[in-house]
């Protein structure tokens, strides 16, 4: 049996083009099924629905063999254990900072001073801060981050951004890119060794699925 790890919404309804030209489809709609183990067409492939930023925990200690999760989660998380043969090129995005419209950010930075910045990536984002020689305190959150500047909770905030509609909405300017976030393919270790063949034809078939730039 192999176990495919993904997580509900964009990443999964942008893998099922992959997973069809892999000749998998799943049978059961994730949104309206209360599983979170749904079978698929094939008897020796599963796949199993687990939270964005667990996907790459089940793959690493084994509860699957491979899954998908973007970039950000992988960098996140570290990368421990995991093969990553491929970048799929969906659910693309990017990693950013904003600010309200009105916060002088480059002259905050430029004047030295100590920024609060909320964000979920607090490794990413201590990372990213460091390299610039810019102060921090950070704040983990996890949910609308787009409220830290609005109630002054943080100066700026670390996340996703896709169109910018929402911070737009919010009042919120994109004042840096961290880096370019897509989505990657990764795969157990040991299961890689164990069940090399069915595994290798799952990621050669996602391979020629993935589309060219």
């Amino acid at each position: 049996m192999i176990t495919l790890a993904l997580s509900k919404g964009r990443i999964f309804e942008e893998t099922m083009p992959l997973l069809a030209a892999a000749g998998i489809e799943v049978t059961e709609d994730p949104d309206k099924s209360r599983k979170l183990i749904l079978p698929t067409t094939r008897p020796d492939v599963r796949v199993v629905l687990v939270r964005a930023s667990d996907v790459p925990t089940y793959v690493q200690y084994g509860g699957a063999d491979l899954g998908v999760t973007g970039l950000d989660v992988l960098l996140e998380h570290g990368n421990q254990g995991l093969y990553q043969p491929l970048d799929l090129k969906i659910a693309a995005c990017r990693l950013s900072v904003a600010v309200r419209a009105e916060y002088d950010y480059a002259n905050a930075v430029k004047q030295g001073a100590r920024l609060k910045v909320a964000t979920k990536y607090v490794n990413l984002a201590r990372e990213f801060f460091a390299r610039k020689g810019v102060h921090v305190d950070l704040i983990k959150l996890y949910g609308s981050m787009e409220l830290a500047p609005l109630t002054g909770l943080a100066d700026a905030i670390v996340d996703l951004v896709s169109t910018g509609n929402t911070l737009k909405a919010n009042q919120l300017v994109e004042v840096e890119r961290i880096m370019d976030i897509s989505a990657r393919l990764v795969v157990n270790q040991a299961a890689l060794k164990l069940k090399r063949e069915p595994i290798r034809r799952i990621v050669d078939a996602f391979a020629s699925a993935v589309p060219q730039t």
